[in-house]
């Protein structure tokens, strides 16, 4: 992870106008085979059954574990995550109310080959984020390696007419890092590139995050990626 950061810290312009670090230079940096996550685990689902809402305590919960890199498919992006957030969907799940995120990631691992990878005994939880571009999957052309963005949190297959005016009409819209895995509270997240956005030069990483939906302002936490090791 650290020869991903000092690239991203060395994404400057030269005084000639040609960045410091190219799109090529991210394409070459070699991924690490695993990555430190925010995750809840499938075997503790159960773990605050019969407490009140406010005595389920997230930090018996929570976990910060390496995981491995999921694998890239079409329309996907890795992107190495600079700053993201907590907000009511990290509550939820980290709780496991209304119901276990579990339940989500079985269901969405039902519809495809390619998302059975998001079936798993822990989910990598989180659904902000704003960070840099590492790579992309097959038929991902708008993106690149080096691209600064910020990522939404809706995940769409877009394979139904229905969601075509309106993607919250898709009947495979999910919730990414809540409805699916390897979400924003993370070293390196997986979202589908339909779900980037260029980010805004004159911010920080900080402000450049967007929100979940429904999330007060808070203060947007570092990842784990800008952490002291």
């Amino acid at each position: 992870m650290k020869e991903i950061l000092d690239a991203i810290q060395s994404q400057t312009v030269t005084s000639s106008g040609s960045a410091a670090v190219t799109s090529a230079d991210f394409a070459n940096i070699k991924l690490p085979e695993s990555y430190r996550a925010v995750t809840v685990h499938k075997d503790e689902a159960e773990m605050f059954t019969g407490l009140a809402s406010r005595d389920k305590d997230p930090r018996k919960s929570l976990h910060l574990d390496d995981v491995p890199l999921p694998e890239l498919g079409p329309g996907e992006a890795l992107v190495a995550v600079m700053a993201s957030s907590v907000n009511y969907n990290s509550v939820w799940t980290s709780i496991f109310e209304p119901v276990s995120t579990f339940g989500f990631l079985e269901r969405y691992g039902r519809l495809s080959e390619l998302t059975k990878r998001h079936d798993l005994p822990y989910h990598v939880i989180g659904s902000d984020l704003a960070g840099v571009v590492l790579r992309t999957g097959p038929g991902v052309n708008s993106w690149k390696p080096g691209d600064e963005v910020v990522a939404h949190c809706l995940s769409v297959e877009l394979e139904s007419s229905d969601g075509h005016n309106d993607t919250m009409l898709d009947p495979e819209q999910r919730i990414w890092g809540f409805e699916t895995n390897f979400g924003g509270l993370a070293e390196i997240a997986l979202v589908k590139s339909n779900q980037l956005m260029p980010k805004p030069g004159h911010l920080s990483w900080r402000r450049r995050r967007p929100r979940a939906w429904s999330t007060p302002p808070p203060t947007a936490s570092s990842s784990p990626a800008t952490a002291p090791a």
